[in-house]
C-alpha cells in the first residue's frame, strides 16, 4: 500500500482570498484526516468517487482558510478492497502517520474490522457508508454518514423496499434473500428477516454464498426454484452484476427483484447493463431530482462530474460523493465547535450538535447513526441501450418510496421487457 500525499501550491492562494496571512497559513500544520480507500477491487467504482468527493471537499475547505486557521490535508491508503489488510492500514495512520482525524474507508466490509483497532486507541472515527456497524460494537466515538439511520438502520435500509412491494395487488405471499457471507449482506438480511416478520410473509429461501463466487447461475438457480414472490439481494458490485447477468440468463421473473444490490448506482455499471435493469426495485440514497437534493448538493455534484472523466471516476456521482463530501463537513464544523481536534471533546460536541451539510442536516442517534434514517426505494424503467446520459433522465430511475418524494409508479410484476 502507498501513502498518497496532497500538495497545496494553492494555499497562499487561498489565504489570501479569505484574509488569512497566507504566509501563515502556507506554513501552518495540517490537520490531518485519514483514511483507507478502496481504488483497486471489487469496491472501487464507489471508493474513488468517495475519495474525489473528499478531496473536493479539502480544497472547498481550504479555500475558506482551512480550520482554525490551519490548512486540511487528506492521508489515505488503498485498502484494496481487502478487509484482511485493514487493521495494519489504521495502525499505521495513528501510530506513523498520527493523523489527526480518522475517517472510514467506503463499505461496511471495510469498516467493521477496523472498529477493534480504532476503539483500542479511543479514537473518534468518523464512518463511510457502513450498515449497522456499530450495533455490535456500541462505541461511543463512532459516528456515522449513512441514510439508513435511526433506531432500527438494518430494517431503515430495507423498509421502501418492502413498503412499495407490501402495497401491490396481488400482496406478495413469499420471500428469497441472498448476500455474500461477509458483514454487509448479514447485517442488512437480517433487517429484512425482521420486516419479513412484521408483514407474515414466508421466507422460501435465505443463504449466503461465498465472497469469491464467480458464476451466480447456480446461485440464482436455486433461488429461482423456490418460485418466490419477493427477491432480495443484500450484494456488492461484483456480485449484483453477475446476480442481474444470470437472472436474465435463466429468465427469473419474481413479482419484486432487487433490493440491497449495491453497485446498481454506480455510472459504469448502470451503463454496463443497459436494458437488464428495467423493472430492478433497489435502494438509492441521493438522486438530483429528490425532493430533499440541495442546491448545494448540487452544485458539488457540477464540480465533481467535472474532474470525473480525468479522474477516472463515475461518471455522474449521485451516489457517494456528495456523502463523502458531507462527511468533510461534519469534520469541519466538529473540529470548529470543539474548538480542538482531541478525540474526547470532538465525540462531545458530534453528539450534540445539528451539521449542516449538502446533503441535509445530520443529527446522529445515541449509537453514531443517524437520527433519521433517508433511504429511497427507486425502479428503473425505460431504460434504452448502453448510453451515460439517459442516466441524467428521472424517467430512468422513479423514486416510489418516501412517498412524498415519489416521482413515478412501479411498473408490477416484475418484467424486464417491460
Amino acid at each position: 500500500m502507498r501513502i498518497k500525499r496532497r500538495t497545496f501550491n494553492s494555499l497562499a492562494a487561498a489565504g489570501a482570498a479569505t484574509g488569512f496571512s497566507s504566509t501563515a497559513f502556507g506554513q501552518a500544520k495540517p490537520i490531518t484526516v485519514g483514511c483507507g480507500m478502496a481504488l483497486t477491487g471489487g469496491l472501487a467504482p464507489n471508493g474513488k468517487a468517495a475519495l474525489l468527493g473528499m478531496q473536493i471537499a479539502e480544497e472547498d475547505i481550504n479555500a475558506r482558510g482551512g480550520i482554525l486557521g490551519r490548512p486540511v490535508k487528506l492521508v489515505y491508503y488503498d485498502d484494496q478492497s481487502n478487509p484482511s489488510g485493514v487493521p495494519a492500514l489504521y495502525t499505521k495512520l495513528m501510530e506513523v502517520d498520527k493523523v489527526d482525524i480518522l475517517a472510514s474507508g467506503y463499505a461496511t466490509n471495510m469498516i467493521a474490522p477496523a472498529m477493534p483497532i480504532v476503539m483500542q486507541k479511543d479514537r473518534t472515527f468518523f464512518s463511510l457508508f457502513g450498515l449497522a456497524v456499530n450495533s455490535t460494537f456500541k462505541y461511543p466515538r463512532y459516528f456515522s454518514i449513512q441514510p439508513a439511520g435511526g433506531p432500527k438502520p438494518k430494517e431503515a435500509f430495507a423498509e421502501g423496499f418492502f413498503e412499495v412491494a407490501m402495497a401491490q395487488t396481488p400482496k406478495p405471499q413469499t420471500l428469497a434473500m441472498i448476500g455474500a457471507d461477509a458483514e454487509y449482506p448479514h447485517n442488512a438480511l437480517e433487517g429484512v428477516r425482521n420486516i419479513a416478520k412484521r408483514y407474515n410473509l414466508k421466507v422460501v429461501y435465505d443463504k449466503f454464498y461465498p465472497p469469491a463466487t464467480a458464476d451466480y447461475t447456480p446461485v440464482v438457480r436455486a433461488v429461482a426454484a423456490t418460485n418466490p414472490d419477493i427477491f432480495f439481494a443484500a450484494s456488492y458490485p461484483p456480485d449484483s452484476v453477475g446476480i442481474v447477468r444470470a437472472s436474465a440468463e435463466i429468465g427469473f421473473k419474481p413479482k419484486i427483484f432487487g433490493g440491497g444490490m449495491v453497485g446498481l448506482q454506480a455510472t459504469a455499471i448502470k451503463t454496463q447493463l443497459g436494458p437488464l435493469l428495467n423493472g430492478i426495485t433497489v435502494y438509492d440514497f441521493w438522486l438530483p431530482w429528490a425532493g430533499f437534493a440541495t442546491d448545494e448538493g448540487r452544485e458539488v455534484v457540477k464540480k465533481y462530474q467535472a474532474r470525473a472523466a480525468a479522474a477516472g471516476t463515475d461518471i455522474l456521482g449521485y451516489y457517494i460523493p456528495p456523502f463523502s463530501y458531507a462527511l468533510m463537513q461534519v469534520v469541519e464544523q466538529a473540529v470548529k465547535g470543539a474548538g480542538s481536534t482531541e478525540d474526547a471533546k470532538l465525540a462531545e460536541f458530534l453528539r450534540k450538535a445539528t451539521f449542516k451539510t449538502v446533503v441535509g442536516d445530520i443529527k446522529f442517534n445515541a449509537e453514531g447513526e443517524w437520527q433519521e434514517p433517508q433511504v429511497m426505494a427507486v425502479q428503473f424503467q425505460g431504460v434504452q441501450g448502453n448510453s451515460v446520459d439517459q442516466f441524467r433522465d428521472p424517467k430512468t430511475e422513479v423514486i416510489l418510496w418516501p412517498t412524498k418524494y415519489k416521482t413515478g409508479n412501479i411498473i408490477y410484476p416484475y418484467d424486464p421487457k417491460k
